[in-house]
């Protein structure tokens, strides 16, 4: 029997091989994209799960009033934690410190961290060789992934073998005391080399240092302790250690928060590091856990449209199939064998169209990947629970997809079917709610991919208040000193007639090709209050390099040697937050064991930071204390790439063994907003796709009401009326719906594109006309595809409707 019935079915799939086409074409789109952005969701949701102590690992933060959060802790907590709490069964610092190892003369760029021993019994990194609770015994060894261990020693045991780590400009040995696992891509802990944290070059002056903040700690609770019960814990803790910040803070006139502490620790779950981007994501990016949410939204959304698609379509061909259905129920078919029959076409269509779906995903995801700038790996289908998963999700498609139509085709009156009187009016609710809801989601899409563009493009083409479009940003990296070349590199490019200024930093704008950022915030008591300000270490030229304009006062100079010492200039923020009517002249006592510091000049506001965020205040000095890690060069705009290539070979002159990763600083600028341009290609792809398979419907529900109509056209024609006024009553009952539809998604997309603005301190404005204009495209695209059909119609012969009915 179901032998019979799948000979059955493939016979009538092949008949009918057009409605056998759309409908596979339509499924295995919708598949490939369902297949690719629930693989990238489920990369991102499954972050950190190989961990087995997740649910008991915690980060540490600081909270400071209702909103001031810090990841950075001072080197003495980790230890004050052991001691005063006894839930915490195990803890340990993380920072990160260099990147040069060197190994046989030969030297490598590696990802290297400085943690506690208590690191191997927290986290599930696993041991290849070496003794997890040993190796990190000694200050002087070290452990390596797998990776590194193949990259530096190839065959050969690495186990005792020493190498170098380049630490403040010197190269420290250390031995090889383990091997462990490489970390998997979803993992917010990357790392090449693992050191002790007391070996880090920072440790030993800032090890009995609270109010010196550089580094994350991580924290194992006991499985029998409750994070509540901690939280009270870390309350008479904080009083005990914090005690001076808290009697500044209520100097200042801080705000408590809403447990009215001034300032307090408070712990991060594990499992919700990857999603915090204020002071989560490890070594990661950090997201929003709405992003992946969201690409699920946007899978359902298609797979909802083109299901949709296949009930209308096959909803439409049952009229073809009535006599088939009568004779079927004459001979004794019974109800339940007709839904099998119609559900079992429908399931070889969608597992059809997913085989194709999946090969189609495969051949796109490098382009995917790289459009998205995701990770995405097929390796993942083959997880037991996204298999199942998916398994289950592709299940529930072929019943709402086949299950509909095989119920529609299985109540049809056998008399009247017979008669060839089929009467689709009861479907109509159905069909109208379907269409309603294809057109819906895509003026949603539509609205939301409008404003998602307005904001990137706001964010790219808004004055930052600096030159970034003619300014270079090269890294200098840790294989040359970076005061060293920019001083070499100063004088190599001096004679260069489109080399317009050069001058160095310690914090980049943006993100550079090097992929790194820097924050330095320091705070100082100024007037009996507390004053914090970012901190930029520069050189001399800043400002003519940046075309950042100057207020008041002077520029650095050559000329006082007090510049490099004791000189800052602020900006506008950080002048309004000293409270000085003239700050120029203004003595800062920023460190208490070093002369006071004088302000010298005032610059414009400009955005050092992301336009997600306020403008800051922000104070620039010259010190040889801190390291040139960016150099700065004003071109001309003539000749680009020709004054690129001289960048190029300059620098490879003056650091032969740095790579040269020079870029604009407003290709800097714009990877900052990466997220929201990826947010913005999915809502587009997503839109493009939902309107191609809405179309598709669209087209389907115009055959099947054009061909109930087909008595009642004849007659409209042959009692006068004209082709124009049919194609209009045909076309109107589509738009009303269609209008609905609009009616139903703007509200949505206007509240939702709202919600997400919220993020950004300096955004669009949405306006009523992009939501009008989304409604227009939709109406257009439904006017268009409904007309070809309605026009058909209405060329018809009434004299060959008449007779057919």
């Amino acid at each position: 029997m179901l032998l019979n019935y799948l000979k059955i079915a493939l016979r009538n799939l092949w008949k009918h091989k057009t409605f056998a086409l759309v409908n596979v074409i339509g499924m295995s789109v919708a598949f490939a994209s369902c297949l690719l952005l629930f693989l990238t969701a489920w990369n991102q949701l499954s972050f950190d799960d190989f961990q087995v102590n997740r649910d008991q690992l915690y980060m540490v933060y600081e909270q400071s009033g209702p909103t001031n959060k810090s990841g950075a802790m001072p080197a003495p907590l980790t230890p004050a934690l052991r001691k005063e709490l006894p839930e915490i069964k195990h803890a340990t610092r993380i920072v990160s410190g260099g990147r040069l190892v060197q190994y046989r003369n030969q030297e490598f760029d590696k990802n290297i961290q400085y943690v506690d021993p208590d690191f191997f019994a927290m986290f599930s990194f696993p041991m290849r060789k070496g003794n997890p609770a040993t190796a990190l015994n000694s200050l002087s060894n070290v452990v390596i992934s797998e990776k590194t261990a193949e990259a530096l020693f190839g065959k050969t045991d690495p186990i005792g073998k020493t190498l170098l780590l380049r630490q403040e400009e010197v190269w420290k040995p250390f031995v090889v005391s383990g091997v462990v696992a490489d970390a998997p891509e979803n993992s917010s802990i990357r790392f090449d080399i693992l050191a002790r944290f007391e070996a880090y070059p920072e440790y030993q002056p800032n090890k009995d240092q609270w109010d010196n903040q550089f580094h994350t700690v991580y924290v194992q609770v006991d499985p029998k302790a409750t994070e509540a019960a901690l939280k009270q814990r870390l309350r008479p803790f904080v009083a005990k250690y914090y005690a001076n910040s808290i009697l500044n803070l209520k100097r200042d006139g801080g705000q408590p928060d809403e447990n009215g502490d001034l300032t307090s620790l408070r712990l991060l779950p594990f499992r919700d590091l990857h999603f915090d981007t204020e002071i989560g994501g490890g070594n990661n990016s950090p997201i929003k856990r709405s992003y992946p949410i969201l690409l699920l939204v946007v899978a359902g959304f298609i797979v909802l449209i083109a299901c949709i698609n296949f009930i209308n379509l096959s909803t439409a061909r049952s009229m073809t199939r009535s006599r088939e259905v009568g004779m079927r129920k004459v001979l004794g078919a019974l109800k339940q064998q007709l839904v099998l029959q119609f559900w079992g076409e429908a399931f070889i269509l969608c597992l059809i169209a997913l085989v194709l779906g999946g090969l189609l995903a495969v051949s796109l995801l490098s382009q995917f990947n790289a459009i998205f700038r995701s990770q995405t790996s097929f390796d993942d289908v083959f997880t037991p629970g996204l298999l199942l998963s998916m398994t289950a999700v592709f299940v529930f498609i072929t019943f709402v997809a086949g299950g509909y139509p095989a119920l529609f085709v299985s109540r049809l009156n056998t008399t009247q079917v017979l008669k060839g009187k089929v009467s689709l009016g009861k479907t109509g609710a159905v069909r109208n709610t379907l269409l309603i809801v294809q057109f819906a989601i895509a003026t949603f899409l539509i609205g939301c991919t409008m404003i998602a563009w307005q904001q990137v493009t706001f964010l790219r083409n808004m004055p930052l208040g600096y030159n970034e479009s003619q300014v270079v940003s090269i890294p200098v990296g840790d294989r040359i000193n970076g005061r060293q070349a920019l001083n070499l590199f100063r004088d190599k490019l001096v004679q260069q007639p489109n080399i317009l200024s050069v001058t160095g930093a310690y914090k980049n704008f943006g993100r550079g090709l090097d992929g790194s950022t820097f924050i330095s915030i320091v705070g100082f008591d100024h007037k009996n209050r507390t004053v914090r300000s970012h901190w930029q270490p520069v050189d001399y030229d800043y400002l003519k390099t940046l075309d950042i304009k100057l207020l008041a006062g002077r520029d650095f100079s050559r000329q006082y040697a007090t510049d490099t010492t004791n000189s800052v200039i602020i900006n506008e923020t950080m002048a309004k937050q000293l409270g000085e009517k003239n700050p120029v002249g203004t003595l800062l006592n920023v460190d208490e064991n070093a002369p006071p510091m004088q302000v010298i000049g005032v610059v414009k506001d400009y955005h050092h930071e992301s336009l997600k965020k306020t403008i800051q205040p922000n104070t620039l000095l010259i010190s040889h204390d801190w390291p040139i890690a960016y150099i700065l060069v004003k071109i001309a705009p003539d000749n680009v790439p020709e004054t690129m290539a001289t960048l190029k070979k300059a620098w490879e002159e003056v650091a032969p063994t740095s790579e040269f990763q020079g870029s604009f600083l407003d290709e800097n600028t714009n990877r900052q907003y990466q997220s929201e341009e990826r947010m913005s290609k999915m809502f587009i792809s997503a839109a493009v796709i939902a309107i191609l398979l809405s179309c598709m419907g669209l087209f389907a529900i115009a055959v099947m009401m054009m061909a109930q109509r087909t008595k009642e056209i004849g007659v409209r024609k042959v009692l006068g009326a004209s082709v124009g006024s049919i194609v209009a009553l045909l076309s109107k009952d589509f738009l009303k719906l269609v209008l609905v539809a609009i009616v139903i998604a703007t509200p949505v997309a206007w509240w939702m594109m709202a919600q997400w603005l919220e993020e950004y301190a300096f955004k669009i404005t949405i306006e009523w006309w992009v939501f009008a204009l989304a409604g227009l495209l939709a109406i257009l695209i439904a006017l268009a595809t409904v007309s070809f059909q309605s026009i058909k119609a209405a060329l018809t012969n009434p004299v060959t409707s008449l007779r057919s009915e």
